[in-house]
């Protein structure tokens, strides 16, 4: 069980497989974080690695903040939080940018 966040310790996420040391999975979590974010801040919410384990600090614009433990979580709190689901399909989010 972790101290700072009550979950309990979990492998990894699965994206990190290859990464050989704690750089590259951090790396990784960043850039995961990065794409989610540009799929929750059209609905006033930002994520980021918690910075200490796998999962994601889920964060409103109003500055209510959530440590979760994995990117299915994350779709559930926002949801919670804003009384409908979010459609990560949605059109005007996957027209919105060219692959970078």
């Amino acid at each position: 069980m972790c101290n700072a966040c009550g979950f309990p310790t979990r492998p990894g996420h699965w994206t990190d497989a290859g990464a050989d040391n704690a750089g590259d999975r951090l790396r990784l979590q960043m850039r995961r974080a990065q794409i989610l974010n540009r799929l929750l801040n059209g609905y006033g919410f930002k994520a980021r690695p918690p910075g200490h384990g796998p999962g994601f600090a889920l964060s409103s614009f109003s500055g209510r903040t959530t440590l979760l433990p994995d990117l299915e979580a994350v779709w559930q709190e926002a949801a919670q939080q804003l009384g409908h689901p979010i459609d990560p399909l949605d059109p005007r989010f996957t027209a919105a940018e060219p692959n970078s």
